[in-house]
């Protein structure tokens, strides 16, 4: 991790509990992420993982508890923070070229186009090429794959230099090759830039590398810690309240056990689809 350990929090969450009606989705939740911290978070379909995303953006209330998001409470159009949505397809006949999708994490909070900057021109070229995007950045949005559009939502998500980095499963529709080139981009971001990562993820094999931590939220509970400490028979277990059982099978981890099948609020996590699989890189151990 690259944030020091004694500094304030950049996300701060105390005792926080969030309902849909009667259905609690996670209590009792307590989080602190320093800056430049990478943080991934995992569950079963349905426990709240892109609700916490949403939470955070401003669009959930808590039932009770606080957030605190770089000292101030969630707020809509908060610039603290850059946001990968899980992917979306886009209109065929949407009027705008992939270099206007990214220029929108600039700008997109302001009605109307403004002049840009030089240096903000070139902070846009930069995170194209980074992203490999650099043959379609000029074609429309709706003609391209959802691959070649998510490229484009990562790149727009980082060219505001945010403090905190939210991201819902940004490498679904992604290759092996992009995936990893993504990942790498957004570890060498928050290093660089002391920006906190919350990663939502099914998987976490093109992450794992980077990951300091992992909340893992099931049935209402949660569990958080390093991912040696957390992807475990004993540590999944406790959490399930059920036997769980974490087995390597070449160089991939697979959880075996539990609920595959939670029962599904229509308000929680609509886009999830769980696989219960984690994977390590190389055979290693988590």
């Amino acid at each position: 991790m690259s944030g020091a350990p004694d500094r304030a929090p950049i996300l701060e969450v105390r005792d926080a509990e969030l309902r849909f009606g009667e259905r609690v989705v996670w209590h009792h939740l307590s989080l602190d992420v320093q800056p430049g911290e990478f943080v991934a978070v995992l569950g079963p379909n349905g426990t709240g993982k892109t609700s916490l995303l949403r939470t955070l953006l401003g669009q959930h209330r808590l039932r009770s508890g606080t957030i605190r998001v770089n000292g101030h409470a969630p707020r809509s159009g908060d610039r603290d923070l850059g946001y990968i949505p899980q992917q979306r397809g886009m209109d065929r006949d949407t009027p705008m070229r992939g270099r206007d999708l990214v220029r929108l994490g600039l700008d997109g909070h302001h009605w109307g186009w403004r002049p840009l900057r030089r240096t903000d021109r070139a902070r846009i070229d930069e995170l194209i090429d980074a992203v490999g995007a650099r043959e379609y950045a000029d074609s429309p949005v709706g003609l391209l794959s959802g691959g070649e559009q998510q490229r484009l939502r990562v790149a727009q998500a980082l060219v505001g230099q945010p403090r905190i980095l939210l991201c819902d499963e940004p490498l679904l529709s992604l290759d092996l090759h992009h995936q990893r080139r993504v990942a790498e981009l957004i570890d060498q971001m928050r290093r660089s830039r002391d920006t906190a990562v919350v990663f939502v993820t099914h998987e976490i094999n093109p992450i794992l590398p980077y990951v300091d931590r992992v909340l893992y939220l099931a049935g209402g509970h949660h569990l958080i810690g390093p991912p040696r400490e957390v992807m475990t028979t004993q540590s999944l277990s406790r959490l399930f309240g059920a036997h769980i059982e974490v087995v390597e099978v070449g160089g991939r981890l697979v959880i075996v056990g539990g609920d595959d099948h939670p029962h599904h609020h229509p308000h929680v996590d609509d886009a999830d689809e769980e696989h219960l699989d984690a994977y390590l890189p190389d055979g290693r151990n988590a």
